[in-house]
């Protein structure tokens, strides 16, 4: 795993508003830095060239942090949950494939941050909350214990959740246990199904139904109707949405459509590369 160094994670208004938060919960903990560094994970019996890598992936208008930053105690780390792949990683990883770099498998953004005063084996829990988002990344130690974050999982089968036998309180565990966030009449409507069909969900298309007909998909909240102190409204919360849109939209070409909205743009220039000096810019 080759691990290299970043720019600096922060604005300075967002480190100075971290840095009160964080010595608003006692214990001596002072913000010294946060910063970026990229985690390499590398085909085995191959290298990559560690210094043109770090051009590719280094903002140009950024000042590159001392490479003894990776080194320095007092240090969470945080990085994608364990599992998973940052949508950063997937194109960087393109990115990196499309320069060349076939012996790169994965390529991960990960944030140092250093705190002086941090106490090892303390108790880090709202500390921690200060700094990740615990739906979608972990926070370790140091950097020597991202090992896993490359770790492949072997392959697992399903699970089947006993409908027919426990009935449908099996559902509402499995809806606890799973996070499925299924409603009471969701519940019902698939153990009516289920039993119709003679055999037990699985625990694969019970995840798929629940994000199927989430709130996210369905907006089954959002467009709902709904009363403010017993007055129906007129308009469902994603109409009154939708409205900014009917009322000012004279340059939106498509919107609420297929994920996704086209604005009108004016013509521009476009810069091309000039394959003569391809191997100038990044010399072999």
């Amino acid at each position: 795993m080759l691990v290299l160094p970043g720019s600096s994670a922060l604005s300075d208004a967002r480190f100075e508003l971290l840095a009160t938060e964080m010595a608003a919960l006692g214990g001596g903990c002072v913000l010294r830095e946060v910063v970026h560094a990229y985690v390499v994970d590398v085909t085995p019996e191959h290298t990559v060239n560690a210094e043109r890598l770090a051009a590719l992936l280094h903002p140009g208008t950024a000042t590159a942090a001392d490479a003894d930053v990776l080194t320095r105690s007092g240090q969470r780390v945080v990085a994608p949950r364990f599992g998973t792949i940052s949508p950063w990683s997937s194109k960087a990883t393109d990115i990196a494939h499309n320069c060349g770099f076939a012996a790169i498998e994965r390529i991960e953004r990960v944030t140092i941050v250093g705190i002086d005063g941090l106490r090892a084996r303390a108790d880090h829990r709202a500390l921690d909350a200060l700094i990740h988002d615990r739906m979608v990344e972990t926070v370790v130690d140091s950097l020597d214990d991202l090992a896993p974050l490359f770790e492949r999982s072997a392959p697992q089968s399903y699970r089947e959740i006993d409908l027919l036998g426990a009935g449908v309180e099996a559902l509402f565990l499995a809806n606890t246990a799973l996070g499925l966030a299924l409603t009471d009449d969701e519940i019902d409507y698939l153990a009516e199904a289920f039993a119709g069909l003679g055999r037990n969900p699985r625990d694969i298309e019970l995840m798929m139904f629940a994000q199927a007909n989430s709130e996210h998909c369905r907006h089954k909240i959002f467009n709902a109707s709904w009363e403010i102190d017993g007055t129906q409204q007129d308009d469902s919360l994603f109409a009154m949405i939708r409205h900014t849109n009917e009322v000012g939209g004279d340059d939106v070409l498509s919107a609420y459509s297929d994920n996704a909205a086209v604005v009108a743009g004016h013509r521009a220039g476009r810069f091309y590369p000039d394959v003569s000096d391809q191997d100038l810019a990044f010399p072999r």
